[in-house]
């Protein structure tokens, strides 16, 4: 799940698929290369598939090299470029995608004129990467567009403890 939360009157909406909130963009792990409406009939209760619309949901990048479509060096999903995004958010009337699965080390990164945004929120990730993490909050609408993002690092060692596991239940025993 894309780190956003996009606040409309008392609630919060993180659904992946959600568009029905009426502001013009879209949170979820990655691009598209298809019409919304196919993404609503994915069922996304199952392991993520070697190839297909699922994969390419989550493992496809943007990339300023590609115009269109290429194929990703992950081995999954595509690089998609400033062309297939303009197409994208035309076809489904959407002008800012966020999206996560790539580390970016500032902990967010605009793409493509601020039409794609990655977004990651995972501080030093693998306890080595030694990059930022973001969470970004939108508070506008498609008409003035608001948001904040807020930085952080991981938790110093010091600081850090092993979570204390519960013990397990009778019905493992």
């Amino acid at each position: 799940m894309c780190a956003c939360l996009c606040k409309l009157g008392s609630c919060f909406s993180t659904n992946l698929f959600d568009r029905s909130y009426p502001i013009s963009f879209w949170c979820l792990c990655v691009f598209v290369c298809t019409r919304v409406p196919k993404v609503r009939m994915i069922d996304r209760k199952q392991e993520v598939p070697h190839t297909g619309l699922m994969c390419d949901l989550l493992w496809s990048d943007p990339d300023c090299q590609a115009n269109d479509f290429t194929l990703s060096p992950r081995g999954a999903g595509y690089l998609f470029g400033e062309k297939a995004i303009n197409e994208f958010g035309h076809a489904n009337k959407i002008s800012l995608l966020c999206r996560a699965h790539q580390l970016v080390m500032e902990g967010f990164k605009w793409h493509f004129n601020k039409r794609v945004l990655t977004i990651w929120s995972a501080p030093n990730y693998c306890y080595r990467c030694g990059n930022i993490a973001s969470l970004f909050e939108y508070h506008g609408g498609a008409e003035t567009p608001r948001y904040t993002f807020k930085m952080f690092r991981e938790a110093p060692q010091e600081e850090r403890a092993i979570p204390t596991r519960p013990a397990a239940p009778d019905y493992f025993l």
